[in-house]
Parts: structure tokens; C-alpha cells; sequence
């Protein structure tokens, strides 16, 4: 029996047998690449969760929510509008006779605007505001004859002309570089003399007609002196006007256009005269709050869709999606659906759940908004539908108003007790004799610190009232750039007993100091300090902390809770009711799902470990095919030439065999 040559083919055994050994790596990367789709799949839960929490956050804002629509029936004769979403719902009846207006002054043409007028000697230039009174205003020469002109009492303001500005130009610029309420400009009206100065009141009214008083050039005196009961070197283009207008039947009369204190939290904005009355209209903004509503819908059913669809079996395919019976995502629906089937509790409304108002969830899972039914329930009760999506407070005691609350503040009503109420502090005292005038370097500067911010304020010299050096010291002290900076401000009124500067803010922080010059001036030589208070009480029967007017809890269920005390006696003050709506619910769950250490991350953390782990494996692996792949190669070659040399022997064999002697 012969063995024939070897002739093994090495390199296709060895090629095989790699084939097989690549395949625990081809599993690794199969399982890698499933790990990635789910990875995948999670950033597109959460791409789709921050979608609909945008929606949802547009509803957390009870206030955003109460939302009111003010419709004017002739935009052309006046707008309104109501930002705070308090004014009351109603029509009105306006009318307006006559629109404010400011008054205007030019001056006799010029021949030139450039040209020095007077010899530069320093002259000063008073201006005062107030009304023009009795008399007649001749149209043809812009003069008023018998009249009577009355200040308005809130101070002077002074401008210096000398050598360096005495043009027009200088005279435009030194006064609106003053900014005292008055607009100089330069118009040329193309005769001889075609320079004219114009001055414009800046505020409207009767009230702000200006005079000018000239101390120093007479030639300035004879050019810009302005007595409307007296000499009157200026004409006047333009009277003063307040406007007149009725609400209802009432006659108002105010010296601005723009009206926020006629009907409460309306802002009416007039534009136009009209002989026949305007209807203004408020109501409750149903489509704002509806279009909200439809848009939480829509996101709810966009993140329903993106969750089934990553979830889903295909049955005709047989075929799972990639995050099929996911945990997470089973988790995720149940919250969800345990937030929306759960009754929102003490809203102190007329509802508790989201069907009540015509939106449902549907057999198929989505949700569904029945527009005429929530139209009809806004209409009817704007707050409580707000109240099913936003959190809220229901204060018992309308001087109390919830703020706002904590994490870790729990639904629930919490009874309130206020021991001291916040106050404010104030620097008062008794002025001198001559308080009234104030003369430049003299009594015009005070140093005033406004809880803790100081600034350093020169007042207009000149001539007051009480009441107008009470307005003017208010004025430039809320005019300073640092307070006003800081947004700290005061209040400065004046009574029986002197002057009194009160902070505007409430608190162990509201405090006012004053120091300078003009201190003694107007406070007198043994003023009165009070230092600001703030609020002190009980929330749920336990201490809480007190910061201006807000009392916040410290403890217990009513964790975080804030009741601002706008006033009222101490003792028990009933209670807050706090509820926290569908929108306020599910914004923090979508929020603690997101987070870092939240649901989403934690599982893709948990993945990306396994992904790391495989890696590693499959790298050993890899790295271990070059060894094995030469130990076949070694094998297989020692093989072939085993089998080679088996060969050899067989032939030999074969030929002594051969040569044996045959038997006879």
C-alpha cells in the first residue's frame, strides 16, 4: 500500500480555522453596536423629554397664566393693555376732548447760529415750570397778555452762559447738556435772520410751561428773558395742554397721554381726539392660555410616540424595537402616568383634574384637548385652570400673598402667624427757618447712604416750596447713578414735623444715613434714625425666617413655603393653601430624569461601562489572533512535512516490498 505526497494547503486551513476564532470578536462587536443603539436611543428620549419640559415650563408660571386681553374699539384714538393680568373684567366707555401736549418756545431769528452774542460776561439762566393762568394768548404774536403764571414748585434749574458758548449753538448745547427737561434745538427757516432757537418742554401738561429768568449780559437778557405774566422776548408756538378725556361719564384731566392710574392695573395709551365714544373692553385671554395648553398636548404626544416607537414589536417583521421592554422606559410611562391620573390637591378651586377642563388621555395613549370645553372653562375660571398646571398659594388673609416655594415644600394648607410685620427705615427731623432756599455751596449737598449704598447729591439752588424740596431731594437721590445701579430708593415727604427720607425697601437691611452741609439745612441738628425690621412669624406652627417682608418656612412639610405680609395687625393670620400642578409636577420630574445622576444618565452610564468592557475583552482577543494564527501555521507546516516524510517512508516501503522475492 503506497501514501501519496502531502501537498496540504496550509494557509487555506489556517485562513478556516481564523474564521472561527474571529467570531467570539464579531459577537462582541454585534453587542457593542446593540449597546450603541441603545445609547442612541436614550439621547433621543432625552432630546425628546427637554422638548416637551419647554412646554411644559410655559405653564409653571401662574402668573404668565393669568392672563388678561384689553381690546380697544378704535385703536386710532387710544390702545390699552394690562401686563399684570389683575385688572378686572368689564367694558368702559371713553372719550377724549383733548391730548397733552408740551410747550414750545422760539426764540427772534438770528443771523447766524455761530455768531457771539453779548460781550461773555457770566450770565446765568434760570429756568422754573408751572401754569399759565387768566389773560389771553394773542395767536398772531405767540404772547400772553394778563396772565398769571404759577410754579410748579419742584425746584429751579440753572444754566451759565459766558465767553465760551455765548451762540446759539453754545446757548443749545449748555441747556440740553443741563438735561432739566427742556430740548433746545436750531431751525433754519431760510429769511435774513434764519437761525431760531427752539426750546420744547420735555414733560406735558399745563403744568411744565417754562419761564426764563436772565441774571448778567443784557444782550442775553433781551434775547432769552421769559416771563409769560410779564416781559416775553420769546414766542410761544405750541401751549401747553393736559389731557382731557372721560371714563365712564367722569371727567379726568391729566398732564400725559400715557394713563396708569385711572383704571387699575390698565395702562391706556391716548393717540387720538373723537367726538363719539370708544369701547375698551377687558376679558380673560382664553386663546393665550389655550394655545399653551395645546402646545403641553403636543409635547406630551411628540415624547408618547418617540417612547413607543423606541419600545415597540413589530409582529409582522417579528422584530423588537431597540429599547423593548426597557425598564427605564417602563418606568418612565408609569411616572408620567401616575402624575396625570392623580388629583391635584388643596388648588381651593373648582378643579382637581385635567378632564375637568376637557383634557384626556386617550385609549391609544395620547392626549387629547377638547378646545370649546377649556375655552368655556378659562372664560368661567381663569385661576383655577391655572392652578391645575402651575403651583399656588391661596392665602386666606388678602394681605398675605404667596411667594413662592421650596423643592421639598409639600401640598398641603398651613396656618400663619405674624408676630412683628416688616418696616422700613428712615433719617427724619425738623428743618431751619431758611430751609426753603437753597444756595449753591452753600446748604446743597447731602451724603445719603440707602441701605448700605451711598452717594453724594447736589441740589438745584434756588427758591422751594415744602413740598417741591421734598420732591426735588427724592429726585436726586433716586437720579444717582450708584443707587440707582444698586436698585436701592427712597421716599421724601415732608409733614407737621419736618422732613422724613424713607427707604423703600423693608427690613433689617432698609436703613437711610444723611451727612453734609445741607443736613442740618433740612434735618436740623437732632434727627431721628430707624433702622428697618424685618418680618417675623410662625408657618405650620413652627419659627420661620423673616427677610424683608417674606416669612419663609424652615421646617416640616412646609419646607421652603414664602408668604410675603403686606401689612395688617399681628396674631393668627389663617392660612396658606399650596398646591402643586400638573406642569410643576412633571417639570420636576423631567428635571431629576435629566439630571446627571438621573434615570437616563445612570442607565447610559451603566452601558458605556459594559461598552468599555467589551472593548477590553475584544482587544485581548485581537490581540492574541497573531499568536494563535501562527501556532496553526507552525502546526500545519510541521504537519505537512510529517505527512511529507510519511510519504517517503511509504515509497520506500513500497519498493522493498516490490523487490521481494516471489514464492514459486
Amino acid at each position: 500500500m503506497a501514501i501519496g505526497g502531502a501537498n496540504l494547503d496550509v494557509n487555506g486551513i489556517v485562513g478556516q480555522l481564523m474564521s472561527l476564532e474571529q467570531r467570539p470578536i464579531a459577537a462582541l462587536n454585534k453587542k457593542e453596536g446593540d449597546y450603541q443603539a441603545k445609547i442612541s436611543a436614550y439621547g433621543n428620549i432625552s432630546g425628546a423629554l427637554s422638548s416637551f419640559q419647554n412646554n411644559v415650563q410655559e405653564l409653571t408660571n401662574l402668573e404668565k397664566l393669568k392672563t388678561l386681553k384689553t381690546t380697544s374699539s378704535d385703536t386710532t384714538v387710544f390702545t390699552a393693555s394690562s401686563s399684570s393680568g389683575k385688572a378686572a373684567k368689564g367694558s368702559h366707555t371713553l372719550s377724549v376732548s383733548t391730548l397733552a401736549q408740551a410747550q414750545k418756545l422760539a426764540l427772534p431769528g438770528q443771523a447766524s447760529d455761530t455768531a457771539t452774542i453779548g460781550t461773555g460776561i457770566p450770565t446765568k439762566l434760570t429756568f422754573d415750570f408751572g401754569s399759565i393762568t387768566g389773560g389771553n394768548l394773542n395767536d398772531a404774536t405767540g404772547k400772553y397778555s394778563d396772565s398769571t403764571f404759577t410754579t410748579n414748585g419742584n425746584g429751579v434749574k440753572t444754566v451759565t452762559v459766558d465767553a465760551s458758548n455765548n451762540s446759539l449753538q453754545g446757548i443749545r448745547d449748555a441747556i440740553n447738556s443741563a438735561k432739566m427737561g427742556v430740548t433746545a434745538s436750531i431751525i433754519n427757516d431760510g429769511n435774513s435772520s434764519p437761525a431760531i432757537l427752539t426750546l420744547s418742554s420735555n414733560n406735558a401738561g399745563i403744568s411744565n410751561s417754562i419761564k426764563i429768568s436772565v441774571a448778567g449780559d443784557p444782550a442775553l437778557t433781551a434775547l432769552l428773558a421769559h416771563d409769560p405774566a410779564g416781559t416775553q422776548n420769546l414766542t410761544e408756538s405750541v401751549s401747553a395742554k393736559n389731557a382731557e378725556f372721560t371714563v365712564d361719564g367722569v371727567s379726568i384731566n391729566k398732564s400725559s397721554n400715557t394713563i396708569t392710574d385711572v383704571i387699575s392695573d390698565v395702562t391706556l395709551e391716548l393717540l387720538d381726539t373723537t367726538d363719539t365714544p370708544v369701547t375698551l373692553t377687558v376679558t380673560n385671554d382664553s386663546g393665550a392660555l389655550t394655545t399653551l395648553v395645546q402646545n403641553f398636548a403636543k409635547g406630551y404626544n411628540d415624547l408618547n410616540k418617540t417612547l413607543r416607537d423606541l419600545s415597540s414589536y413589530n409582529a409582522t417583521t417579528k422584530q423588537g424595537a431597540v429599547l423593548q421592554g426597557d425598564s427605564t422606559v417602563r418606568l418612565l410611562q408609569s411616572q408620567m402616568r401616575e402624575i396625570l391620573n392623580t388629583p391635584i390637591k388643596n388648588t381651593g378651586g373648582a378643579y382637581t383634574n385635567l378632564a375637568q377642563v376637557g383634557v384626556t388621555i386617550q385609549k391609544d395613549g395620547t392626549m387629547a384637548v377638547d378646545t370649546s370645553k377649556l375655552n368655556a372653562a378659562i372664560e368661567k375660571n381663569p385661576n383655577d385652570v391655572a392652578s391645575l398646571f402651575a403651583i399656588i398659594g391661596n392665602p386666606s388673609d388678602p394681605l398675605l400673598t404667596f411667594s413662592t416655594a421650596g423643592s421639598a415644600t409639600k401640598a398641603g394648607s398651613y396656618p400663619v402667624s405674624i408676630s412683628k410685620l416688616a418696616t422700613q427705615g428712615s433719617f427724619a427731623g425738623c428743618e431751619d427757618y431758611d430751609s426753603l432756599i437753597i444756595k449753591r455751596g452753600k446748604n446743597d449737598e447731602l451724603n445719603v447712604t440707602i441701605d448700605g449704598v451711598s452717594a453724594a447729591i447736589t441740589l438745584s439752588e434756588g427758591e422751594y416750596t415744602v413740598e417741591g424740596l421734598a420732591a426735588e431731594v427724592q429726585s436726586k437721590i433716586n437720579g444717582a447713578p450708584t443707587l440707582a445701579k444698586a436698585g436701592v430708593s427712597a421716599s421724601v415727604n415732608h409733614d407737621q414735623f419736618g422732613y422724613i427720607i424713607t427707604s423703600n425697601s423693608f427690613g433689617s437691611k432698609s436703613s437711610v444715613d444723611v451727612e453734609g452741609e445741607g443736613m442740618r439745612n433740612l434735618l436740623g441738628e437732632s434727627p431721628v434714625v430707624t433702622q428697618g425690621a424685618d418680618v417675623a412669624g410662625l408657618i405650620n406652627g413652627t419659627a420661620a425666617s423673616g427677610s424683608g417682608k417674606t416669612l419663609t418656612s424652615t421646617d416640616g412639610a412646609a419646607l421652603g413655603l414664602k408668604v410675603t405680609v403686606g401689612g395688617g395687625n399681628v396674631g393668627e393670620r389663617g392660612k396658606i393653601s399650596y398646591s402643586q400642578g400638573y406642569a410643576h409636577t412633571l417639570n420636576n420630574l423631567i428635571t431629576a430624569i435629566l439630571a446627571k445622576d438621573g434615570q437616563l444618565e445612570s442607565r447610559k452610564t451603566g452601558i458605556n461601562s459594559t461598552i468599555k468592557d467589551i472593548s477590553t475583552h475584544r482587544d485581548t482577543l485581537q490581540q492574541r489572533l497573531p499568536l494563535q494564527e501562527a501556532r496553526y501555521k507552525k502546526q500545519y507546516s510541521t504537519l505537512e512535512t510529517t505527512l511529507s516524510n510519511m510519504s517517503k517512508t511509504s515509497n520506500y516501503l513500497t519498493q522493498q516490498l516490490s523487490n521481494l522475492p516471489r514464492p514459486y
